[in-house]
């Protein structure tokens, strides 16, 4: 599947709703894990602002990835940022969007908050 890295050096990112654990079937609770790694994923909803435009994005990455406290309006950096193209059939009509994932989302924070010499 195709995957298209996302630069976002001139973005301005923040978090717009607390970490959650990305539920792979609904019906059964079960909960979404990497392929690769096994690691339990969470969604991370942020405020994604360049060219003059704000999106929220829904971003799935690792728990390991999760740095920081990330509550509503943390600055945030996100590495290995992808966008992935998808598409499906369900009950007959076609679906399609964009999935995006990083492999870590950092709070950016702390290093706002830095010591100053007396």
């Amino acid at each position: 599947m195709r995957q298209i890295p996302v630069d976002t050096s001139a973005a301005t990112v923040m978090v717009a709703k607390n970490p959650q654990v990305k539920i792979k079937d609904r019906r059964t609770g079960e909960i979404a894990t990497d392929a690769e790694t096994g690691a339990k994923l969470m969604t991370v909803d942020v405020m994604f602002a360049a060219n003059e435009e704000v999106e929220i994005l829904s971003i799935t990455v690792p728990e390991t990835g999760i740095s920081g406290e990330l509550t509503m309006g943390t600055p945030v950096a996100l590495t290995g940022l992808i966008a992935r193209p998808w598409e499906n059939e369900f009950n007959g009509q076609k679906r399609h969007g964009i999935a995006f994932r990083a492999v870590a989302v950092t709070s950016l924070a702390a290093a706002a908050v830095e010591p100053q010499a007396a």
